[in-house]
């Protein structure tokens, strides 16, 4: 089976348009139709159903789409393990990491790491680290550094390097930031800014709130740390954001961390890796530098 042909339908499946899947695969749109006419005519069945402008998989193409996955990584695990016969650190690297690790806690690991190993090809992507998470899972992505679930799918292997220590802060005329003793309780009176729904830095919050069987009351939600953390300077709402990123806000008194009589919640960051893919020289030597960087990491427990 021709792994092009392959790689179109999952790019047609995954992104529900021949013109996107096109322009993932740096191809016209003709030559995207023609190689999934010819997975068609190889399967003898119809792939996707084309309606005006929408397209779906038939039961035939989503029949096919894990098939076509696993097919995929197996054709890309054997070409790393020939790769990985020499001891060359070289080739494509496909890494994943969260906006907030990209900015605040890779650069001086990836900085290091391009120098020593100037001959990868980093694919670096900035993903939500759910859509990392499950890109590890899809074969999509080799490394994601991510926040880390606390129920990880076994099939993936989860290393901690950092933890951040997060906190609770608002704007300075906040009624909140008056208050000489703030409970979980008072917390939850009050406007909330907190991650999406699906993600995991706010199930941490969550969880916590539910084992004194409260909720909070949000009132407004985004992936983006910092436009949670503008947002909680604007005096929009309190929220928990890690520790080092408000730092600066606080001394400049832009925030302040609320006078809360809990323990710290923390939230683990590290790296997500399948268990049976053939990791390539690049991504392994990654580790090895991500590894080093958590036994330095006094932050780390």
């Amino acid at each position: 089976m021709d792994t092009q042909s392959l790689q179109a339908f999952l790019a047609v499946a995954d992104s529900g348009s021949f013109s996107r899947a096109a322009e993932q695969l740096h191809l016209t749109q003709p030559a995207v139709s023609k190689r999934i006419a010819s997975l068609e005519a190889l399967t003898r069945a119809r792939l996707f159903d084309r309606i005006g402008r929408r397209v779906s998989l038939t039961e035939a193409g989503r029949l096919l789409l894990p098939r076509a996955r696993q097919i995929l990584v197996m054709v890309d695990d054997s070409r790393r393990a020939l790769s990985n016969l020499s001891d060359e650190v070289s080739g494509e690297l496909t890494l994943a990491t969260s906006h907030h690790i990209g900015l605040h806690r890779l650069p001086p690991v990836l900085g290091s790491y391009v120098k020593r190993y100037p001959e990868v090809r980093l694919d670096l992507r900035f993903l939500d680290s759910e859509q990392a998470y499950q890109g590890v899972l899809d074969g999509d992505i080799e490394v994601a550094l991510v926040t880390l679930s606390a129920h990880p799918d076994p099939q993936l292997r989860a290393t901690r390097v950092w933890v951040d220590d997060m906190t609770f802060v608002a704007a300075p005329e906040h009624p909140l930031a008056r208050e000489s003793r703030v409970t979980l309780a008072t917390l939850c009176e009050h406007d909330a800014l907190l991650p999406g729904p699906l993600t995991f830095t706010r199930q941490l919050i969550l969880e916590r709130l539910a084992r004194h069987g409260l909720a909070p009351r949000v009132g407004q939600s985004t992936n983006y740390l910092e436009t949670l953390k503008m947002m909680a300077t604007a005096g929009l709402g309190w929220s928990l954001l890690p520790d080092p990123m408000v730092e600066r806000d606080i001394a400049s008194q832009r925030l302040v961390r609320l006078a809360l009589e809990e323990p710290a919640i923390q939230r683990p960051l590290g790296y997500l890796v399948h268990r049976d893919r053939t990791l390539s020289n690049a991504a392994r030597s990654l580790l090895e530098c991500l590894d080093q960087e958590a036994v330095a990491n006094p932050a780390s427990p």
